[in-house]
């Protein structure tokens, strides 16, 4: 790593930092705290982790019933005491549904108290929420109150990302004829959600990522899912007047009219370029930045004998249009058939120069990272930063010769001279099948 910013990693609870080296070639090698011993969480819900206050980071996720079969299924909430170390779970609906995609959107109200939306995988149109008891602590929560969208062409409600909207709060999720479809809450309580209709209206199933700002929510989003389209990424904004606008402002129409590919493009999709997005972020200007994962390999593969080589990209809108660059090595597809999975990369939100990600092959060189602790590849994780928006990258390695992968980093918005980062660790077979733990540790970033 060169000189110039710096990387200290927690080891402990108390931001004991670990060295840092000065070449890229050398791991931060860190113990990190195990936070909840049985979690999982998709990447599709946000955000998934909130920072409280300076001493309170709170997560959530979804068991599957690792080594305590009563668990399965459980979605729970995890608040982690940076001071004292303490991570405690509890649970919001007591097996629900053994599956990551279950996991829990998480919002803070004005009042301080926390808000839990969560729904099943397309099985119900119903949307479940609870909120904290007490502002600024996610230990314990009121009764859930589930609320049954009425959808005019539903295929069950799957995914929550929570939002300010037009001044109301909202949560968007795959619905309507499994496109994003907009719900608003009756009030910043959060607890009953009506439909307010799509934002965006594909011919598939498009994935979204969001981020909002002043009332601006901004998208990005693909045409289908990559198992049947060769995907690219496309941006767009609503300010909950009911047009969706092109990057630029431009009005490109009403709410439930515009498709995908009339957004502005982020990144053109191919056969040997299928894209999927991982995180979408704001710079200080408001501007949007995004990561995303891309399949070389698919061209006339059939699914379950693609995904063997992945790659990670960067792109950042300059006010005219997005410009993207590949910056990683991602790796191999988590499992078979699912060839798009990759381990993800994020974003630091307050920073999105740095950036986090999971791959099982050196990001800078494509090299399988093979442990030396069990001779076999795993996925490891990298921080980055770029100086020149994206174009260039250094890696450091926060950690190294693991004998489990290290999968999924989330780094929720904080401050802009440390971060909490948090990772699951072990083995997903399938999503619905896996053993991982919730693991976090504090991240000093020095300029």
């Amino acid at each position: 790593m060169k000189r110039g910013w710096g990387i200290a990693i927690a080891a402990t609870a108390v931001l004991t930092a670990c060295a840092v080296w000065s070449s890229p070639d050398r791991s931060l090698v860190l113990q990190p705290v195990v936070l909840c011993e049985d979690a999982g969480w998709c990447w599709f819900q946000d955000e998934r982790a909130l920072v409280l206050d300076d001493d309170t980071v709170v997560f959530g996720s979804v068991a599957n019933g690792r080594g305590d079969a009563s668990r399965k299924g459980d979605v729970q909430i995890t608040q982690w005491q940076l001071s004292s170390g303490e991570a405690r779970t509890c649970e919001l609906f007591d097996r629900f549904e053994r599956d990551d995609h279950d996991a829990p959107a998480l919002w803070l109200r004005p009042d301080g108290r926390v808000v839990a939306a969560f729904a099943g995988h397309g099985k119900d149109d119903l949307l479940h929420v609870r909120v904290s008891e007490r502002p600024r602590d996610a230990t314990s929560f009121l009764p859930l109150v589930s609320t049954r969208i009425a959808m005019q062409r539903g295929r069950g409600v799957t995914y929550a990302n929570l939002h300010e909207l037009g001044g109301a709060l909202v949560c968007l999720s795959r619905a309507e004829d499994w496109n994003p479809t907009v719900l608003v809450a009756s009030d910043h309580d959060g607890r009953d959600f009506r439909n307010a209709g799509r934002l965006l209206a594909g011919e598939g199933r498009p994935y979204v990522k969001y981020a909002s700002r002043a009332g601006t929510l901004h998208f990005v989003v693909t045409e289908q899912h990559p198992r049947d389209f060769d995907n690219g990424l496309y941006h767009g904004t609503t300010d909950g007047t009911g047009d969706v606008c092109a990057s630029t402002g431009e009005v490109l129409g009403s709410w439930g009219t515009v498709g995908p590919q009339q957004c502005t493009r982020v990144f053109a999709g191919g056969p040997d370029a299928v894209a999927w997005p991982c995180d979408l972020e704001l710079d200080a200007a408001g501007r949007p930045v995004v990561v995303f994962s891309v399949q070389v390999d698919g061209r006339d593969v059939p699914r379950g004998q693609g995904g063997l080589d992945h790659r990670y990209w960067y792109a950042r809108f300059d006010g005219q249009r997005f410009v993207a660059h590949e910056i990683a090595f991602a790796g191999t597809r988590l499992y078979a058939g699912e060839d798009d999975y990759t381990g993800l990369v994020c974003m630091c939100p307050d920073d999105p120069d740095v950036v986090f990600l999971s791959t099982d092959a050196h990001p800078a060189t494509g090299t399988p990272l093979v442990s030396a602790a069990d001779g076999r590849r795993h996925r490891e994780l990298f921080v980055g930063r770029t100086r020149d928006s994206g174009a260039t990258f250094l890696w450091e390695a926060v950690t190294r010769d693991s004998t489990v992968d290290n999968l999924r980093p989330i780094v929720p918005r904080w401050r802009s001279d440390r971060c909490a980062l948090l990772w699951l660790r072990g083995v997903l077979r399938t999503y619905t099948d896996y053993d991982l733990e919730a693991v976090g540790a504090i991240v000093s970033l020095r300029r």
